[in-house]
């Protein structure tokens, strides 16, 4: 599935490839993680071609 480049960042930002691998193709789940639901929230509002820098892993 296709994935803004800033989107991509922000979910390896909040999970690792592991943790993502046991949530499978599911979108809710995703959207439940904190970080990642807030980021899907805030950007939902931006152009199409919107790049602001992502935060690193805690």
């Amino acid at each position: 599935m296709p994935l803004h480049p800033i989107c991509h960042r922000a979910i390896h930002a909040s999970l690792t490839n592991a943790q993502l691998a046991k949530m499978g193709p599911n979108a809710a789940a995703l959207l439940a993680v904190e970080d990642v639901g807030r980021f899907v929230r805030w950007v939902s509002g931006k152009p199409p071609d919107f790049h602001a820098p992502t935060r690193t892993r805690k």
